[in-house]
């Protein structure tokens, strides 16, 4: 991608940042469009002209990110008051479910076992107060879910161990992930 204009980063740059829906360092996206970093800073710097109303480009140091607007915020705040008042989804239920009973667990791991990608279902439960995203004690680079006290609350347990069936169930999932990892070492 090395024969890009300025015109075309910034797009390509804009695209992976919605697709991720987190911050990227701007080294990353130098390394994903195969351009130098000053290519990322001067697209960058269209791209933060473009966006103009509802979405802006927030930077933090070195990484980047879109997010919504502050003209944005109390429209979005009344959908979020909406979205946390109804009950959740089949497609919720089960990401939570997964963070319960084979948790700490990594995103990749849920997308995984789920054959989806769950960023959205996960940032959703984590905002009404269900699961929290904390480093990984395993992997610096990475971060697991893990069910919120509030949650546990609301179940009315005072430890994971009190979840119904929770040994039983702990080791379906364990014997569902085997089972697909050697499924997909035979494919």
């Amino acid at each position: 991608m090395e024969n890009l204009d300025t015109n075309k980063i910034s797009n390509a740059i804009e695209a992976i940042l919605f697709w991720k829906g987190e911050s990227v360092s701007i080294k990353k996206l130098a390394e994903i469009l195969k351009v130098e970093t000053s290519q990322i800073e001067e697209a960058l710097k269209l791209l933060e002209g473009r966006l103009v109303g509802g979405i802006v480009l927030l930077r933090n140091e070195n990484e980047v990110e879109l997010r919504t607007s502050k003209e944005a915020s109390l429209i979005l705040e009344e959908l979020s008051k909406e979205e946390l008042s109804r009950e959740l989804t089949k497609p919720q239920l089960e990401t939570l479910s997964i963070v319960l009973y084979k948790g700490p667990i990594k995103r990749s791991e849920i997308d995984y076992i789920r054959g989806v990608n769950s960023q959205f279902i996960l940032r959703h439960l984590e905002m009404r107060g269900l699961v929290e995203k904390r480093p990984s004690l395993s992997d610096a680079r990475a971060n697991e879910y893990v069910p919120t006290n509030e949650l546990f609350s609301h179940l009315g347990i005072t430890k994971i161990e009190e979840l119904p069936e929770f040994d039983v169930l702990k080791k379906k999932v364990e014997e569902f992930v085997e089972t697909k990892v050697e499924e997909e070492k035979e494919e």
